[in-house]
């Protein structure tokens, strides 16, 4: 703290050095210099850390406190300057060698001036602050020819930083600590100012709000008086809404008590907006509405093909529900999940069922949702609480038996808020979901009419309770083939469109398109290619605004220039057999990969070295095909004393996590080719789980591998022999391109990845 002179303060003193500076000062004469540290938060000081300007004051009255502290009361004295302060080992105190500051005579008008316009101030500021007397500026009027004792007693009456008080204390001229006190001054009453304005609009709110408080609990009095006990406005006008929902006898009589409810509350408080909020969200709800359903099913068969290419097997799942419907059954919608790689047209398709049944649609988005009360909302105890995701989609939708799209149910989080896949278990369980309960809103609504779509790109994220509600339907990759007639017949259309281009005045030809497709995206479904065919149209805009004239072409020799160089030339796939290298086939949730698997070996001890970020089943699915390549050493080749070599496997890519067991034939066709010195073909690629003897057994995602295969030009592909029945749903636009041959045992994988004749007589 600063202490000004002419003012009595009290001071707490607990630190050991100034307590025994206390101590010795009434020991003697009971001064005391009284000096501000430069830090506060300093428990051990120096003399630098003090300031050089403090103040002399003498000790009225000391009072030991309980704790070992002292209160002390000190009438200060005049400032004085530091000259030189030491530690005193006798005293164990701060001993000072100080100087007055002498006051410095000056009777200019200007000071005069300065003088007037602080006790002005002063006089304005004790007017607004009502914690210090009036009487305290009659006092100052006889010390107005005192300029620095006028600075002091202001100065220590203000709420000031201790640096600011620290500054006024230092100055030595009259003026200057006049002149800053006027600036010091008029912040404060700037403040002050601030305060009284908000301080007076925040009681003339209170005012407000009181009056119209007693004049409302008045006319309640005066109405139950006359025996007009009900505000009609509000209570009659939810009254009439709930009865007109026309819902059980048991619910409608809830609602009706919670509208009733707002008679007994005060019509501003808090409770009454809650149970307005409360009674808005139940009557906007679209309870026993219905739209109904187009059961024409050559107009629904029409609609899905003219919205989307192929998806056959979901097409054809729309058709028999809505047969079942029409023939008196399918009394519950039926749940669909759609899993497939991004780009595929799921969330698409799902807008275009609605519009086939001639349902209303809502989609809410479930990715990165990891509270539980997203779902199933807050409960109204909770300030600002809300019904959860599908209530609120149900009121967006306006009827009870939309096409409610949930998107991304793989992404669904958990956290320490609860698990929101649990929470969908209800709403997706045709058992459950008829008594649907939402916490916000405490009694059920009847979902079971809801035609449920979800979407996924995988279902190895979703929890199998959660999968088990649904029907899972595939939505696989599309052949080049696919793509070409995606782009033509309904990309292109929908392009000119939006850019307002006749189809007449752009030539791009089926050649281009399958350029585009081949070197320009590398995907499983066809955003990217919208996104490529976009470019051409956007400069076939920019084209016709110039004022050129004629068709905007499209050449495989300019298509570089309109939309940028090739980026999809080859990849990984070499032309000649390469030693110790083979293709594997990778399903990811953005479709089917071609997996290069490399394998060197060196002089070592024995490791086996695996590298590219491989998962736990997929390092366990090498050990098993190494462990198998060494029991076919002799057959192989192979005279390596195991224990005297290192052997490497690495899968390029290495900044992407891969997992799973279904490259364990290339890897142990790796092996053989890198331990026994014979090339593998490179216009092969496999697909299958090894067993430490040699088996071959089946994998998934055999369709999105072979499209993969088939994009990057690998002519055969070698597949387990229990994935055969996996063909039947392969375009034959693939199956005619490809050479997919069928195995059991790894035995029969070498003679077709070495291509050599011996191989099967040394195996068999």
């Amino acid at each position: 703290m600063v202490v000004f002179p002419s003012t009595i303060v009290p001071i707490y003193v607990g630190r050991d050095i100034s307590i025994r500076a206390v101590e010795l000062s009434s020991e003697y004469d009971r001064k005391i210099f009284i000096v501000t540290q430069k830090d506060n938060e300093l428990d051990e000081i120096t003399p630098k850390d003090l300031y050089d300007i403090g103040t002399v004051g003498e000790i009225i009255q000391t009072v030991r406190l309980p704790d070992g502290s002292y209160r002390v009361v000190v009438e200060a004295r005049y400032r004085a300057k530091i000259v030189e302060c030491i530690y005193s080992h006798t005293f164990l105190s701060f001993i000072a060698k100080i100087e007055k500051v002498e006051e410095i005579k000056d009777d200019s008008l200007e000071l005069e001036a300065l003088s007037r316009v602080v006790l002005a101030q002063f006089d304005e500021y004790i007017r607004l602050n009502h914690d210090l007397p009036e009487e305290a500026s009659i006092s100052l009027e006889e010390i107005r020819d005192e300029p620095d004792r006028l600075v002091d007693i202001i100065a220590s009456n203000l709420p000031l930083k201790s640096s600011v008080k620290q500054e006024l204390l230092s100055l030595s001229s009259p003026k200057e600590r006049l002149l800053r006190l006027t600036l010091v001054l008029e912040k404060e009453l700037k403040i002050l100012r601030i305060e009284e304005e908000i301080q007076s609009k925040v009681q003339r709110e209170v005012e407000e709000i009181q009056k119209e408080y007693y004049l409302r609990a008045k006319l309640k009095a005066i109405q139950e008086e006359l025996g007009e006990r009900e505000d009609l406005s509000d209570i009659s006008y939810y009254k009439d809404k709930i009865r007109n929902l026309k819902l059980s006898k048991d619910i409608e009589e809830k609602l009706l008590d919670e509208a009733e409810r707002l008679n007994k509350v005060p019509p501003f408080s808090p409770e009454s907006g809650v149970i307005k909020t409360y009674l808005d969200w139940i009557i906007s709800l679209p309870w026993n509405i219905y739209t109904e359903d187009k059961l024409d099913l050559k107009n629904v068969r029409d609609i899905l093909d003219k919205n989307h290419y192929g998806l056959q097997e979901v097409k054809e799942r729309i058709i028999e529900f809505l047969a079942v419907k029409k023939y008196g059954g399918a009394k519950k919608s039926p749940i669909l999940c759609f899993v497939g790689p991004p780009g595929v047209g799921k969330t698409s398709l799902a807008q275009s069922i609605s519009t086939a049944l001639g349902r209303n649609f809502v989609r809410i988005s479930l990715g990165g949702i990891r509270d539980e009360a997203e779902i199933r909302g807050h409960r109204r105890t909770y300030v600002g609480a809300l019904p959860g995701r599908i209530i609120q989609g149900m009121r967006q939708a306006k009827s009870s038996n939309p096409v409610f799209l949930l998107d991304e149910i793989d992404k669904l989080g958990i956290d320490f808020r609860g698990d929101p896949a649990s929470a969908l278990l209800e709403v997706l369980d045709p058992e459950q979901n008829k008594n649907f309960s939402d916490h916000y809103l405490e009694i059920p609504y009847n979902l079971s009419q809801v035609f449920f779509i979800t979407t996924a790109n995988t279902t190895q994220n979703i929890p199998p309770a959660l999968l088990d509600r649904m029907e899972i339907l595939t939505l696989s990759g599309y052949t080049e083939q696919e793509k070409l007639n995606i782009a033509m017949y309904f990309l292109i259309p929908r392009l000119t469109a939006e850019h307002n281009i006749s189809r007449k005045k752009i030539s791009i030809p089926e050649d281009v398109i399958l350029k585009i497709i081949k070197e320009y995206t590398r995907e499983a479904g066809v955003r990217n290619l919208e996104r490529e065919l976009a470019k051409i149209f956007r400069k076939a805009v920019v084209f016709y605004l110039e004022g050129k004239k004629g068709i905007f072409k499209v050449t495989e020799e300019n298509l570089a220039e309109l939309i940028g160089p090739p980026r999809f030339l080859g990849g990984f796939i070499e032309k000649k057999p390469e030693v110790g290298l083979a293709n594997g086939l990778a399903w990811t949730e953005v479709g089917g990969e071609v997996l290069p698997i490399e394998v060197i070996h060196m002089k070592g001890k024995g490791n086996l070295i695996l590298t590219g970020q491989l998962g736990e089943i997929m390092r366990e699915s090498a050990q098993t095909a190494f462990s198998f390549v060494k029991s076919r050493s002799m057959e192989l080749g192979i005279n390596y004393n195991f224990s005297e070599i290192d052997v490497h496997i690495h899968i390029p890519m290495g900044a992407i996590p891969k997992d799973g067991p279904s490259a364990g034939i290339t890897m142990a066709s790796a092996l053989a080719s890198s331990l026994s010195g014979m090339p593998l073909r490179q216009d092969v690629a496999m697909t299958g789980e090894i067993t430490v003897r040699g088996r071959i057994i089946p994998v998934g995602g055999i369709k999105e591998k072979l499209l993969a295969a088939y994009s990057a030009g690998i002519r055969e592909v070698i597949i387990p022999k229990e994935n055969e029945n996996d063909l039947s749903k392969i375009p034959e636009e693939i199956k005619n391109h490809l050479i997919i041959r069928s195995v059991s045992h790894m035995d029969e994988v070498f003679p077709i990845v070495f291509h050599k004749e011996e191989i099967l007589e040394r195996v068999s």
